[in-house]
């Protein structure tokens, strides 16, 4: 029904972390980035699988809430690190395979895996249980930290830039996030 869409994707974490807590203040950052989108006969984007289960919610949160512009509870973010790495490489998985699956594609057929910039490990874990080459993942996070919604369009961004990523090429795209949400986007670039 558009023709054409901008999707944004911003963290601010800065404002709720504790920096007490080198478990998380060390591993997420500030970031912002967009990718513009347009219509077009041929198709770019060619399946989604987007999941959210909030019988995860305390591995990773931010339990307090605001109401009437006043704090209630804890503003600052909780992570199980364990319990994420766990959860999060299973389910990136098998969303992975999902989009594969339903675009009629296969892992052998992917020229690139943007994954969620939250950890190296759970990169390696997930193109390791895919059995895609590591020289394939496009990874970030060691430059910009984990910048959340950010981090998938940075990645890109740097991938586009430095010219592995072009025109014609197969993307696979994936998130994991707070409460736990999770996805998977694959398209031809």
């Amino acid at each position: 029904s558009a023709k054409t869409a901008l999707v944004i994707g911003a963290e601010v974490f800065s404002r709720i972390l504790d920096f007490k807590d080198r478990g998380t203040c060390v591993l997420f950052g500030d970031g912002a980035g967009a990718v513009l989108l347009r219509a077009s006969e041929t198709p770019g984007l060619l399946a989604t699988d987007l999941h959210a289960d909030g019988r995860h919610v305390d591995i990773l949160c931010v339990p307090g809430t605001v109401s009437g512009g006043q704090v209630l509870g804890d503003p600052l973010l909780k992570m199980d690190g364990q319990a994420v790495f766990k959860l999060a490489v299973g389910v990136l998985e098998s969303t992975a395979r999902t989009v594969l699956d339903k675009a009629g594609r296969s892992v052998e057929q992917l020229d690139w895996l943007i994954p969620h910039q939250a950890n190296v490990r759970i990169m390696q874990a997930t193109a390791r249980k895919l059995k895609l080459p590591l020289d394939k993942v496009i990874v970030t996070v060691d430059a910009h930290g984990n910048t959340s919604a950010a981090s998938i369009p940075l990645a890109l961004d740097v991938a586009v830039r430095d010219g592995r990523i072009r025109p014609g090429q197969t993307v696979l795209l994936q998130g994991v996030g707070g409460g736990f949400t999770w996805g998977s986007v694959l398209l031809d670039f």
